[in-house]
Formats: structure tokens, sequence, C-alpha cells
């Protein structure tokens, strides 16, 4: 009986979906055929249904495998010595994405699917859940270690930190010249004003 490198196979799966984003990205879910993700990944579509039983579920799994890599980041991000850093540091990555030729596209065209497909639409809603619940513990912690403004609400708070970098996704989609950099720092200075205590006036 032969035996599964399961690093091998990993690879394997992830390549198929990371060739499978680039065919979603290009030309999206309901035009993109198995034949498509096959030619760019370079494999037979007996290869490809040995580990993904249909289209749907290698465009599913781009999103299950974004989640599990965004909840590492904010795994090690509350693990961080100076909790605002590493806010910033997570915000600036996640937001920072949009750079990545095709990740606008593949967002967009999510929440369409998302839109006809309910099953899918919970995918999407629980992994916006869980990035608010991790930007949460952030901002919890900076609170608590004195950095930000003690009357913050954490949960509260993460909403708003998300629908930032929402926003910054959805200002791509419509300027395609978007100074990213330039876009960071604004994001980056909303957050600070935002969040960091206030200093009373002198004699106030």
């Amino acid at each position: 009986m032969r035996t599964v490198d399961p690093a091998k196979h990993e690879a394997k799966r992830r390549a198929i979906v990371d060739a499978a984003a680039g065919c979603f990205a290009e030309k999206g879910f309901e035009r993109t055929t198995t034949a498509d993700i096959c030619r760019a990944a370079g494999i037979s579509s007996g290869s490809l249904f040995h580990y993904f039983p249909t289209k749907r579920a290698v465009f599913t799994a781009i999103f299950t495998d974004d989640a599990a890599e965004t909840a590492e980041r904010l795994a090690s991000a509350a693990a961080a010595e100076d909790p605002w850093q590493a806010l910033l540091d997570v915000v600036a990555e996640l937001a920072g994405q949009i750079a990545h030729p095709g990740v606008v596209r593949i967002v967009l065209e999510a929440a369409a699917q998302a839109a006809r497909d309910d099953e899918f639409a919970e995918l999407i809603h629980h992994n916006d859940a869980a990035l608010r619940d991790g930007l949460a513990v952030l901002v919890q912690r900076a609170v608590d270690a004195g950095l930000i403004d003690p009357g913050i609400a954490a949960h509260a708070a993460a909403g708003w930190v998300a629908g930032l970098i929402d926003a910054m996704i959805s200002r791509a989609s419509l300027d395609p010249d978007l100074d990213l950099p330039a876009e960071q720092a604004i994001l980056r200075t909303i957050l600070v004003r935002f969040l960091r205590p206030v200093s009373p006036p002198p004699g106030g």
C-alpha cells in the first residue's frame, strides 16, 4: 500500500488552490472551468478531483485557507510584547494584501458568490467574525496595558478596524491606481487618532 507524504500532499493542494485563485480572479467563479484550473496548475482532471470534488470546493478552499492564515497572524500578534504595535502591524499587513495581483478581484467575486450561495455566505460571515474577535483581543490587550483609550469597547472598536480594512479593499476596487503606501499611512493615522489616549489640555 502506497503511503502519502503529508507535506507533499499539502504542497500540491496549496499549489492547486493558488492556481485556481488566479483563474477565479481573472475570469470569475462562473466562467472558470475545471479545465482552466487544471491548465493553470499543470495537472490532470483526475489529480484535481483527487484533491477537490468540485470547482466550488476549490473556491471555498481559498477562503478557508486565508482564514487559517489570518488566525495564525492574529494569534502571533496576541502574544507580542507590545499589543498596540502588534495591532498596527496586523492591520497594515491585512490591508497591504490588496497590493497582490488579483486579491481585490477575488474578494469582489467572493461577495458575488455569497449573494447566491447561502453556505458560502455563512463561511464568509464566520471568517469576518473570527477576524473581528482576533482584533478585539489585541484592542483589549492594548487597553489593559494603558496604551489606548480605556473607554474603548474592544469588540465594537474591532468592528470599526475591520471596516477600515474593508474600505481599503473597496477603494482599491474603484481606483486601480490607488497609492497603497499613502493610503496605509492615512489608515495608520486614523487608527492612532481613534484609539490612542488623548492627553487632557493643560489646566483642563
